[in-house]
């Protein structure tokens, strides 16, 4: 109830004052009534503020205000009358306008310098801080989500604001598959967020003068000393390239595959005929191709099976194994 009193006060005063003070006519009330009513529509809107936004608000508004007082002495100082008479017939619709603006401003860029604390700018003022920069690839990949949960990783992550426009830009795409990995994307940073453990900073920072997203993560790594944690394997070689850390999700990966000796049995799912005659191809739980002897009689069933060798190719590893019985 008192909101609404507030909003009929600002409504009734703003016509009195302006037809009191500028304009005697319809004129004056038509300033009013506008003023009035952008005025409540701005306390409308900061209803939904927090307290901390609207008091750095209410800091801007006072500095626009002395602001203004300044432009007085300056246009006194001018020494022409008709043009002060002028100035200061407007003095109460300036004063407001620009307090009003002053307010809107700091309000709209106050989540800049939140989102930049102590932890961000304490790092970019030194090399090798423990800073980690995420790219769109390892956020739609999701595995960096576990990684934090098990807290593998330590010290702030950082998601740059154009990575989540581009995520945006993804999930709204008439593309199913890249509507599908943007929405996934969004899902896994909100995974990231909720996890207390993790510190992650959205960094209202951007490289204007490069349009590439892949090229102001490298930049913007070199400048805060950070280190980069992707998927893309084009982006990994760019970062070494420039002299920028990168963790790689897929290398991790890789190097945290079970390791599997010759000799050693195991048990294997046959998928498919392999691509000589009566081999069966299985794979692990890791992706990891599994190629059985003998085992094209068994698709769709579980063997048992010893392994023989051990093969590293550039597609990964496969291991080769002999048939021993089905499962």
């Amino acid at each position: 109830m008192s909101a609404w009193i507030y909003r009929a006060a600002i409504l009734a005063a703003c016509p009195l004052l302006t037809y009191t003070s500028i304009s005697r006519d319809r004129t004056g009330i038509i300033i009013g009534v506008g003023t009035g009513v952008a005025l409540v529509a701005i306390e409308i809107a900061l209803e939904s503020v927090s307290l901390l936004t609207t008091v750095f608000g209410l800091l801007g508004a006072c500095a626009s205000i002395i602001f203004m007082r300044i432009l007085d002495l300056l246009a006194f100082n001018v020494g022409n009358e008709h043009f002060y008479e002028l100035w200061a017939k407007f003095a109460t619709l300036r004063y407001l306008a620009i307090g009003a603006l002053g307010m809107v401003v700091s309000i709209r860029k106050f989540p800049e310098l939140d989102t930049l604390d102590r932890d961000i700018l304490a790092s970019s003022r030194k090399r090798g801080a423990d800073l980690k920069i995420v790219d769109t690839s390892a956020i739609i990949d999701g595995r960096i989500v576990e990684i934090c949960e098990v807290r593998f990783l330590s010290g702030p992550l950082v998601v740059p604001r154009f990575v989540i426009n581009e995520l945006h830009h993804m999930a709204d795409s008439q593309d199913d598959l890249k509507r599908a990995r943007g929405r996934r994307g969004l899902d896994m940073l909100a995974r990231l967020q909720e996890n207390a453990e993790v510190r992650v900073r959205i960094l209202d920072r951007d490289v204007p003068d490069l349009d590439e997203v892949d090229a102001k993560l490298v930049r913007l790594a070199k400048e805060l000393g950070a280190k980069l944690i992707t998927t893309d394997f084009n982006l990994n070689k760019v970062a070494t390239v420039e002299g920028v850390p990168c963790l790689n999700v897929n290398d991790l990966t890789t190097v945290l595959k079970p390791v599997v000796l010759p000799g050693e049995s195991m048990g294997v799912f046959v998928m498919k005929e392999g691509k000589e005659r009566e081999q069966g191809v299985g794979y692990l739980d890791d992706g990891t191709m599994v190629v059985v002897e003998s085992g094209a009689k068994h698709i769709g069933k579980r063997v048992e099976g010893t392994v023989t060798s051990i093969t590293q190719t550039k597609a990964g590893r496969m291991v080769f194994m002999k048939f021993r019985a089905e499962r």
